[in-house]
């Protein structure tokens, strides 16, 4: 019960209060760290604009430019001070023709079509963020390179970026190979810390299934409407439990390479705003009781997970989790287990905050390894 007071203090509610309480100094302008990565974002939606919270209370990362051809600057403004999820920002949101300014920070602003027109090197972005769904290959985003950028993170799963996960395999970057990399999805982001504790603790996994219930996105539709390739997909979100394929399963084996072919798995799309649930049940190499199981992951929550894994033993639902910043949150009390070597893991996330909070931990990990190999000043 402790260990769960302490979660919900440091996590939800301490960052609900954070938000609130530091707008007032806010609205002087933040004392930089001289070493801050400098940030761009391309395409401003919800992962878009939630990266963007996500640095504002950060003295070692700072967004310098965003581009989006759909949405002038003053609209940008609007958005981003207005969130039907997580509220409203509380700092000051200013818009020119050419930038926003928030809590006292110019932010240039581009409408930018073609990425390699996009002047990320005149603004000073050496980070990239592609948050726009379409540019999810290393060939396509290699224009935010010859836009002067020096690395780009892809806020997608990818099909031939490196992939990482924090807290489970960011030690595998190297700064002078890797120029653009993917920040996996939110789900793989909740499932493979889950995954990774259950290897470390020797108990091995041997196979297993996942299954998301996972929050409404943009992707949906509101009514019935055309879907070509996912019939079920053009369903009306809002009134439909909707059966839906994922990677992020079988993602987890690039991250954890000794889990590759042993997981996989689905989602189901239900009518709520925001914050998902993994349902893991795995056959386990060795046999352990569940108790010794929720152990290992409440001590990685407090040790070398912490602040990317979290751990409850209350009664919790969904909406407790809303601007949670953690990858994923361990559910002592919905897991189940059937015998030693079979068992049902059950672990919250919000889908949007959490994982845009990854996104720029990712780049805070690049810039520092980065600058120790003296690839970007």
């Amino acid at each position: 019960m402790a260990s769960m007071m302490a979660h919900k203090a440091s996590s939800t509610t301490l960052l609900r209060r954070s938000q609130k309480a530091s707008s007032t100094s806010r609205r002087q302008v933040i004392v930089r760290a001289a070493e801050e990565a400098k940030m761009g974002i391309n395409g401003f939606g919800r992962i878009g604009r939630l990266v963007l919270r996500a640095t504002l209370d950060r003295k070692d990362v700072r967004v310098v430019a965003i581009n989006d051809p759909f949405i002038e600057s003053e609209y940008m403004a609007y958005m981003f001070k207005y969130d039907s999820v997580h509220g409203r920002y509380e700092g000051t949101v200013e818009s020119e023709k050419d930038g926003l300014t928030i809590n006292g920070e110019k932010i240039k602003t581009y409408g930018m079509m073609d990425p390699t027109q996009i002047p990320w090197g005149e603004a000073g972005a050496d980070y990239v963020v592609e948050s726009t769904g379409v540019f999810t290959t290393t060939d396509k985003c290699q224009a935010h390179i010859k836009g002067g950028a020096k690395k780009v993170v892809i806020s997608a799963p990818s099909a031939d970026a490196p992939m990482f996960v924090m807290g489970v395999n960011e030690g595998k970057y190297d700064p002078k190979s890797h120029t653009v990399v993917s920040n996996a999805s939110c789900t793989t982001n909740c499932l493979a810390p889950m995954a990774k504790v259950g290897c470390q603790r020797q108990v091995g996994i041997k196979e297993g299934l996942m299954t998301t219930v996972h929050a409404t996105t943009a992707t949906q539709k509101t009514v019935d409407g055309p879907s070509k390739k996912d019939w079920r997909g053009g369903r009306g979100a809002n009134g439909n439990i909707i059966p839906s394929s994922t990677g992020a399963a079988k993602a987890v084996g690039k991250v954890i390479p000794e889990l590759n072919g042993k997981l996989t798995g689905m989602a189901f799309r239900v009518p709520t705003q925001d914050v998902s649930v993994v349902d893991l049940t795995v056959v386990l190499e060795k046999p352990a009781s569940y108790e010794d199981l929720m152990a290992a992951f409440k001590e990685a929550s407090q040790t070398h997970m912490k602040g990317i894994l979290g751990y409850t033993e209350e009664a919790v639902v969904s909406t407790d989790f809303v601007s949670d910043p953690a990858s994923s949150t361990i559910d002592a009390k919905a897991g189940i287990m059937l015998s030693p070597t079979f068992v049902k893991l059950v672990s919250w996330y919000d889908n949007e905050w959490g994982y845009s909070c990854r996104v720029v931990d990712l780049i805070r990990h690049m810039a520092t390894a980065d600058k120790q190999a003296g690839v970007v000043a």
